[in-house]
């Protein structure tokens, strides 16, 4: 037998009350004195002794009336009733926990715990759980389990929420899949949030939960919240020595219910204050502050845009990088120089690299005869315009500043020697000279294709509209690609990887003798980008957000790489490209092969925002139709009691025999001597 509402059997005290009182009022009988006792009648004993057993028989009819009342309020079930509603409705819940940045906002995330705590211990025995912790994706996953005190303690282990953006979509699905094996039918997933609007970003029409699944939203979000955030800082990448001053914008914004007023902003670069500017928001949300600055010297340099005003600091930083290269040197080799500006060969290329009022290289233009190998080395860059009097000791030095790392831009003429120039460049030349391209009178040929990916090219969008009336046929080697091709298929731009060198081969002059391309807007664009791209390593990306994985080996040839990250701690890689996944804002500094590199992350501005969703409109955008209303376990319980009970009604016999021990009371208290 088991007890539905056990806390009335405390009521069986109340059945002594009738003894207490039979007890208080049992009293002595009194003496009188009597004359003579002859006119009394005598009593048997067999009177007396009835009338005691009918006192006490009323006794314990009272007594029972109250045990029978309290029974009766107890609602007692029989038989194997008792074991199905102790393992009644078990469930499979998954308890998702957000972990995400906007979490750390006030006391919400101690609060999330605790309420992931309480449906931890509103489960029972049997029951089976899981964790999800998550923000853009599953962090933390705990699968179902029914050892509820092994769930409790990974969910009391979390010591903080992370730095992630909010996303509900993906941690939904890994939910309902794990319920697709749990064990029982009864269902549910308990979703404890501050519920941010911008969780919705990725949600997906037309997927539903399975049915059957139940879903609950826990909102622990502030009602009222404020904030000063860095919504997107502006900041040069790289730069070439001596450049002009730079300008860093910083863009501003309050969010939240309680829009702030003023705030103060700061600019550190290298760990130096470089301004502050104060902002006042009072007519606007948001604010661009522009910073100037000038980066004298050359290396890499680490900047910091802050913001302050507000008692969110978690968002209140913004990382960049800036790299400061040297000027490109570049060695010009004029094979056709004049002091006719039209007729020299070099005239064209001189403008393009040195007209402008803060130019990215420095310029040496020699003759043929004064190369050497001293002056190679001096050098970037060497370009050869026109060369075809080398001799076989300047091919030679040529050859091995390639092979040694030096970068070479060629660009025959009508003076270069097509036998000459395949023999002295054979091992370096990214294609062999067939001879000169056979054009009709008055034909030329245009740019027909580019590769559209290549550092060069991409940046030139513009329309190739140059002709060219002469040019050199070329057969590419098979190491080199193929930048550039006339409309009659032939290559116009062939570029090869040599030793630590690379090597450019146009095919046709840069001066007005055999095209017009100097005259056309994309020359200068063209070699600029020619020559940063022979000289200068390709750029590697170092600004990251929370959430991104990155290798710290951007060239990946490195052999040995340390890095800390931004609270401090040595990072340890696991796995063979150095490759780690940014959980903190701020610097990761790396040391690559002995070279020091510091990478930016910082956070999702849209995390900042504290905009919220109203947890119906998350229930209604995923609940399936044809799963039913979700219930509390105490409603569900009563449910099953009822279904339980309503067979067996112990109570209703109770309380009827409860109305014949009263009428029994009543005709044996009538009938007993008082």
């Amino acid at each position: 037998m088991v007890f539905l509402t056990p806390f009335f059997l405390l009521g069986l005290l109340a059945a002594l009350i009738p003894i207490a009182i039979h007890l208080i009022r049992k009293e002595k009988p009194p003496k009188l004195m009597f004359s003579t006792i002859r006119f009394l009648k005598k009593t048997s004993k067999k009177l007396i002794l009835f009338q005691h057993i009918q006192q006490w028989l009323l006794l314990l009819l009272r007594s029972a009336l109250i045990a029978l009342l309290v029974f009766a309020f107890a609602r007692p079930l029989f038989d194997q009733t008792v074991a199905r509603l102790l393992d009644a409705d078990p469930m499979s819940v998954v308890i998702m926990l957000d972990i995400s940045m906007s979490m750390r906002y006030g006391d919400g995330f101690e609060e999330a715990k605790q309420a992931a705590l309480d449906v931890i211990d509103d489960l029972t025995s049997g029951d089976e759980v899981a964790l999800i912790g998550f923000s853009s994706s599953a962090d933390i996953v705990r699968e179902l389990s029914t050892d509820l005190d092994a769930v409790r303690s990974t969910v009391s282990d979390i010591s903080e929420a992370g730095f992630g953006t909010t996303r509900y979509m993906p941690s939904l699905r890994l939910a309902d899949q794990l319920l697709e094996t749990s064990r029982y039918e009864n269902r549910a997933i308990y979703m404890i949030s501050d519920f941010q609007d911008v969780g919705m970003n990725s949600t997906e029409d037309g997927w539903k939960l399975a049915p059957g699944v139940a879903f609950t939203g826990i909102d622990v979000g502030s009602l009222e919240s404020s904030n000063l955030v860095l919504t997107d800082v502006r900041s040069p990448v790289q730069l070439l020595e001596d450049a002009a001053e730079q300008q860093i914008l910083a863009r501003v914004r309050s969010t939240g219910t309680l829009y702030l007023q003023q705030g103060e902003v700061s600019l550190s670069i290298d760990g130096e204050l470089v301004d502050t500017v104060q902002i006042d928001l009072a007519d606007r949300s948001e604010e661009v502050v522009t910073f100037a600055v000038n980066f004298d010297s050359q290396g890499s340099h680490v900047g910091e845009v802050k913001v302050s005003g507000d008692s969110f600091n978690i968002d209140n930083s913004y990382h960049f990088t800036v790299d400061v290269l040297p000027k490109i040197r570049v060695l010009l080799v004029n094979g056709e120089a004049s002091d006719n500006w039209f007729d020299d060969e070099g005239h064209w290329f001189n403008l393009a690299v040195s007209s402008a009022a803060q130019s990215p290289f420095i310029v040496e233009t020699i003759t043929p005869r004064a190369l050497n190998a001293a002056v190679l080395g001096q050098n970037d860059v060497a370009v050869l315009l026109n060369v075809g009097d080398l001799s076989t000791g300047q091919a030679a030095s040529i050859v091995d500043y390639v092979l040694s790392g030096g970068s070479l831009l060629l660009a025959p003429g009508d003076k270069v020697n097509p036998e000459l120039f395949n023999r002295q460049f054979a091992d370096i030349s990214p294609a062999t000279i067939l001879g000169r391209g056979e054009l009709g009178i008055d034909d030329y040929l245009v740019i027909a294709d580019f590769d559209r990916r290549h550092p060069i090219l991409s940046p030139l969008n513009g329309d190739w509209s140059a002709r060219f009336q002469a040019h050199w046929s070329l057969a590419a080697d098979e190491d080199a690609d193929v930048l550039m091709q006339f409309d009659n298929t032939e290559p116009a731009l062939v570029e090869r990887a040599v030793g630590d060198g690379k090597v450019i081969l146009f095919a046709s002059a840069l001066d007005l003798e055999w095209n017009n391309l100097a005259l056309q807007g994309l020359f200068l664009p063209f070699v600029h980008e020619t020559l940063r791209h022979l000289v200068q390593p390709a750029y590697k990306q170092r600004a990251y957000q929370v959430g991104d994985s990155f290798s710290l080996n951007p060239g990946g040839d490195a052999s040995v790489v340390s890095a800390t990250g931004p609270n401090g701690d040595v990072l340890i890689f696991n796995n063979e490209n150095f490759v780690v996944t940014a959980n903190t804002p701020g610097l990761i500094h790396a040391i690559v092969d002995g070279v020091e590199l510091d990478y930016a992350v910082n956070i999702l501005p849209e995390e900042s925002n504290f905009s919220r969703v109203a947890v119906a409109s998350l229930y209604d955008l995923i609940i399936n139709p044809d799963t039913e209303p979700n219930q509390t376990r105490e409603v569900r319980t009563e449910q099953l009691i009822a279904e339980l009970e309503r067979p067996q009604r112990v109570w209703w016999w109770v309380l009827c025999l409860v109305m014949l021990m009263l009428f029994a009371e009543a005709l044996i208290a009538n009938r007993t001597y008082r």
